[in-house]
């Protein structure tokens, strides 16, 4: 029974139909006629990348470079206008700060030249009135001088007649005074 049972198992691992062949493609009989239409295919294949895709993709690499170099020389040719750009802005800022110090030195200049007018004017008003101030104190210096002599007398004769109880003659004390202005 056991052996009838492996038979039996053997016999239900097999397909239904019984054995097959080999796989089509490794078959003996159909191997020359599969490599002819691998020469065919191949041939068509060639012909066809050959004439139509590689140009295509030539044409297409073609352009690419060019648009790629014209942008290559689009971006130098921007790359020179923005450095002589830059150039004009360098040399057009140098020329403000030059002007800029030349309108600031005319200035300074010219407020330097109204500064010494004015100060020249104020010393020259100033000086005058320095003068009229020295004459006026030379005028009340000689009325005050004039003044002190008719003082000088009043005080001296005030003096004795308190020291003495008496008034000296107004004649002496002129006298005495005059003597010791003149010392």
């Amino acid at each position: 029974m056991a052996e009838k049972k492996a038979a039996s198992t053997g016999a239900h691992t097999e397909q239904p139909g019984g054995p097959k062949g080999p796989f089509p493609p490794f078959a003996k009989e159909t191997f020359v006629s599969q490599l002819v239409w691998l020469a065919i295919t191949f041939g068509i294949l060639y012909l066809l990348m050959s004439r139509v895709a590689i140009p295509r993709i030539g044409g297409i690499l073609a352009a690419r470079t060019q648009r790629i170099e014209g942008d290559f020389a689009a971006a130098q040719r921007m790359k020179e206008e923005a450095e002589a750009a830059l150039a004009a802005y360098e040399k057009s800022l140098a020329e403000a700060r030059n002007r800029a110090q030349v309108i600031g030195a005319e200035i300074r200049d010219k407020l330097n030249a109204e500064a010494d007018e004015r100060r020249k004017a104020l010393e020259a008003k100033l000086n005058n009135e320095l003068a009229e101030a020295e004459k006026t104190i030379a005028a009340t210096k000689t009325a005050a001088m004039a003044n002190v002599r008719g003082i000088a007398v009043d005080a001296a004769a005030a003096i004795v007649e308190r020291l003495i109880g008496t008034a000296p003659p107004p004649a002496a004390v002129t006298s005495a005074v005059d003597e010791a202005l003149k010392r």
